[in-house]
């Protein structure tokens, strides 16, 4: 089934326009594979049974306290907290499908509960695109079982991105930078104080030294970023330069080639260059092999052709009322 159009072009859902997809790192770009397997850690059926209807202890009332207990005028502990319900691993999972730096950083975590923890990150990256509410459930259980592993924090960061709140996931990739000492989310961070309504606090931090340690494909997606912020402020002969240089000029397809030519084609649009941003779209679109964008889409909208849609009510339309030629203006 094809993904949704979001409506910066990419598919998947939320990010903003011209921002990054997601990282490429950490928990849910670590996952390889779609074999799931029941991940540890989970209660088995008769765990309630042996625990009692209620999870009472025997020998106390339904309060949790010994007969007497109130006699003798002791102070009753506090409960424990009750461990919130995890959702289902299916049968194959296993964190061995993750990226080796992401089982790396669950080696600070017992062996049982790094399984589990592995297990819900797979599931992340599984669901991000196709079901955004479990992908949360699996991410928050992650956390809650490895709050301080950065990829579990990373995980639920663009799990809040993808989902358009851009508090939470700014919070959430924060910690992740702050726990690995690592800068690879600051695009994604970027494109939050700009979701935020804070350009200048965006471009400063665009700015900053540790954007100059990014990689190359990290960099890429930090320029499309502050293009798009440029764009927004009406500054358009500045967000087509920020995107000008070999990267854009090479003819070589790299997982951001699609998207940089996008972001292009966006900028030059919004200059008035229409036929130049139809070239870019096309460009785009060619470079689009796994349909990460909706360059085709735009390029049709340029040449005057508009879509209907077929899941409509009306089930006896005219096939040839689906795509109509409209006369430009």
């Amino acid at each position: 089934m094809e993904r949704p159009i979001r409506a910066d072009g990419a598919r998947g859902s939320a990010p903003r326009s011209g921002g990054p997809r997601g990282s490429a790192a950490g928990a849910a770009g670590g996952a390889r594979g779609h074999a799931p397997r029941a991940g540890a850690g989970r209660r088995g059926p008769g765990d309630a049974e042996r625990a009692g209807a209620t999870g009472a202890r025997p020998g106390r009332d339904d309060g949790g306290s010994r007969p007497g207990d109130q006699a003798r005028g002791g102070a009753r502990l506090a409960p424990k907290s009750v461990r919130l319900p995890e959702p289902a691993i299916p049968e194959g999972v296993t964190s061995r499908q993750l990226d080796r730096s992401v089982r790396a950083q669950l080696r600070t975590l017992s062996k049982e509960n790094a399984e589990g923890v592995g297990a819900h990150l797979v599931m992340v990256a599984q669901l991000l695109d196709t079901n955004i509410q479990a992908a949360e459930a699996h991410a928050e259980t992650a956390v809650r079982r490895a709050g301080r592993v950065p990829a579990a924090r990373e995980a639920l960061g663009l799990v809040a991105y993808r989902k358009g709140d851009w508090a939470r996931a700014l919070n959430e990739f924060r910690t992740a930078r702050r726990l690995s000492g690592s800068s690879h989310l600051l695009p994604l961070m970027v494109d939050c104080e700009r979701g935020l309504g804070r350009p200048d606090k965006a471009l400063d931090l665009a700015a900053s030294p540790e954007a100059r340690t990014l990689e190359q494909a990290e960099r890429i997606e930090l320029a499309i970023v502050v293009s798009g912020i440029r764009r927004d402020a009406g500054q358009f002969e500045a967000a087509i330069a920020g995107l000008e240089g070999p990267a854009l000029s090479s003819d070589a397809r790299r997982p951001w080639t699609a998207r940089l030519r996008y972001a292009y084609a966006e900028a030059k649009l919004a200059l008035g260059d229409t036929d130049s941003a139809r070239t870019w779209f096309a460009r785009a679109a060619d470079a689009d092999d796994d349909l990460a964008t909706d360059a085709a889409e735009r390029l049709d909208e340029l040449d005057g052709i508009s879509f209907t849609d077929l899941l409509g009510d009306d089930e006896d339309d005219d096939p040839s009322d689906v795509a109509e030629r409209v006369d430009p203006e």
